[in-house]
């Protein structure tokens, strides 16, 4: 009896520590439950969307990718995905929750331009796939999952392009580069290049803004042969980084051709202008000259008339009072000698600078004498140049070897520098007429020179002779003062003792007759 309560009371002591350890492995199993549940709760709540640092730049009418994805990965298949933008009225780009896209509230201008790509969002990519991209399309997207209760902002910049064309035109001077590139936005700019990569100085660039909001350009430049032959136009659009370029090689034959007549045209214009003006100013300044002049001697003869006139009548009417009026002749000639004086130098200042004038002018026709020898030369040269090349032509024809291709091209080279020829004779014609004339102009001019100088010689021979009588008159009126000064006139008191001493006189006997005494 005692041994089976032994054996009873053993096997509840199993039962209860066996009992004890259950309670305490089903006590580990709900803690470390809960610390997973805990651990998964923590890990979600450091999920972060992450978007691009730049803006993203996409062209007009292509597909772009709008970056966006959960770090760490995680599947967003079953979450709420919400793309939008907040600037617009209608905000919704793309919605999707419970593994659905829900669209019905999107903004219209998206319809059937936007998705997500499911494999991707297995993998934490929430990025939005763009189709056929507007212009409109430009602005900040919002990216948004939401049970991490994050976002991620993404901007796009969109822009359009298109390669550029180059036309060639020629006008009576020069050579006309034309650039044109249409489709392009944002606004872009045009520069031109030479060979050696420098700028050339354009004009401005035209600008049209088309109904699709897409800027077409144009721009011109005028280029010369010390540019080079090779030509760049390129357009640019620096917000989008984008350029696009396009080059043109010009023919050294095309600036050749335009330069002869630039030479031709320059310089019988310039000639003709030059010599024109010149000669019109000649006769003008000597019809000037002639008239001032003939005042001149005129207003001087009148003055000596009337002084001649004064000193015939003072001598006749004033011949008791001699003295006085040779002073007064003596100051009237003094003054008229120092207008005479004045005149001369006056005449001498203006026959100085016609003189310097006609310096500079015969200076102006020797220079021009010189460029027309110099461009006479090369015209000979070049119609030299142009008749060998016609020679040569003429010698590689062979009508039994040459195929009519070779033939044809000949015949119009032969005609190219038979025109050439022509027009350099033109012009060593009308080269050798300038010539000729400035010739002329410098051996009239030379002839002026000398008569301005004689005129020169006989003002300043008048003029020191004038000066000679100036300087005798003031030594006279100096001995005349000087004369005065030792012999002085009498004074009005001395004149009244004078004239009342003899009725002194004559009063004395009256008193001497009336005093007894």
């Amino acid at each position: 009896m005692e041994l089976e309560n032994r054996r009873r009371a053993g096997w509840l002591s199993k039962n209860s520590m066996m009992s004890h350890i259950k309670d305490q492995l089903l006590l580990k199993s709900e803690l470390s439950v809960w610390i997973f549940l805990l651990l998964i709760h923590c890990s979600e709540g450091q999920h972060q969307l992450i978007g691009p640092t730049q803006p993203i730049v996409a062209m007009f009418g292509d597909d772009i990718v709008l970056p966006c994805r959960l770090e760490p990965a995680v599947d967003a298949a079953a979450r709420t995905v919400e793309w939008s933008r907040p600037d617009l009225k209608q905000r919704i780009i793309h919605f999707r929750r419970d593994s659905v896209d829900l669209l019905t509230e999107q903004n219209p201008s998206y319809t059937r331009r936007t998705s997500l790509s499911i494999s991707k969002l297995k993998s934490g990519d929430v990025s939005l796939k763009l189709s056929k991209v507007k212009l409109s399309d430009a602005g900040t997207y919002k990216c948004i999952v939401s049970k991490y209760g994050t976002e991620s902002a993404v901007e796009l910049v969109v822009g359009s392009v298109s390669s550029p064309e180059i036309e060639v035109s020629k006008d009576s001077s020069s050579v006309v580069l034309q650039c044109e590139s249409a489709g392009w936005y944002p606004e872009p700019e045009v520069l031109w290049l030479d060979a050696e990569g420098n700028l050339l100085s354009a004009g401005p660039t035209e600008t049209v803004r088309g109904p699709d909001d897409l800027y077409s350009v144009s721009s011109r430049v005028t280029v010369e042969k010390k540019h080079g032959n090779k030509f760049t136009c390129r357009v640019q659009q620096n917000n989008i980084n984008q350029t696009r370029d396009t080059w043109i090689h010009v023919s050294a034959d095309l600036f050749m051709v335009h330069s002869n007549l630039s030479a031709r045209i320059t310089t019988t214009m310039a000639a003709c202008v030059m010599t024109i003006a010149v000669v019109v100013f000649i006769v003008w300044k000597w019809g000037q000259t002639r008239t001032k002049r003939q005042k001149e001697e005129t207003e001087l003869r009148k003055r000596e008339m009337w002084m001649i006139g004064n000193d015939v009548e003072l001598e006749l009417l004033m011949e008791g009072q001699r003295d006085r009026e040779q002073s007064m002749l003596g100051r009237e000639k003094m003054k008229y000698l120092e207008m005479k004086k004045a005149k001369f130098d006056e005449q001498l200042q203006k026959n100085e600078e016609e003189l310097k004038h006609v310096q500079q002018v015969i200076e102006v026709f020797k220079k021009q004498k010189e460029d027309l020898k110099t461009q006479k030369e090369k015209l000979l040269s070049l119609q030299e140049k142009e008749k060998m090349k016609i020679k040569e032509i003429d010698m590689m024809k062979d009508p039994l070897l040459d195929k009519k291709n070779k033939q044809q091209k000949r015949e119009k080279a032969k005609q190219e520098a038979a025109q050439k020829n022509t027009e350099h004779e033109e012009l060593l014609k009308n080269t050798e007429k300038l010539l000729e004339t400035t010739e002329e102009m410098i051996v009239k001019m030379t002839e002026r020179k000398g008569k301005l100088k004689t005129n020169k010689e006989q003002i300043v021979k008048h003029l020191k002779s004038t000066e000679q009588q100036i300087e005798l008159q003031k030594k006279l009126e100096e001995s005349e003062r000087k004369e005065d000064k030792d012999n002085p006139p009498l004074n009005k008191q001395t004149t009244e003792q004078l004239q009342g001493r003899p009725q002194v006189e004559l009063d004395q006997p009256e008193e001497e007759h009336n005093n007894p005494c």
